[in-house]
């Protein structure tokens, strides 16, 4: 186990179909790939907040990512797969303390 300060856990939450999407926008961004996880919302099957609508069949996608890369593939996905989308996407970073890697 080593330190890895330099990486991110990047979290992207999409309606569910616009995973394998996510996961190219990501790649070309500089993302090594991600693990998607099939998730579901607490709410309503559709609900309306802001105006927007909300299904809560959801994918989740998982990607650890070296720091320098989190800018641009969190633009990609504003750009290709956010909010205004029909993916409506949102994503958010987390440190990673420790992570076993391969050599």
């Amino acid at each position: 186990m080593e330190n890895d300060n330099n990486l991110k856990a990047l979290y992207i939450i999409v309606n569910a179909g616009f995973a394998d999407e996510v996961v190219e926008i990501a790649r070309q961004a500089g993302a090594g790939g991600g693990t998607v996880i099939n998730a579901r919302g607490s709410g309503p099957v559709h609900k309306s907040i802001m105006g927007i609508t909300v299904d809560t069949e959801k994918e989740i996608i998982l990607s650890i990512v070296n720091e320098d890369a989190v800018e641009n593939i969190m633009a990609a996905i504003q750009e290709k797969a956010g909010l205004n989308s029909p993916a409506n996407g949102i994503c958010f970073i987390m440190p990673v303390e420790k992570c076993l890697i391969k050599q």
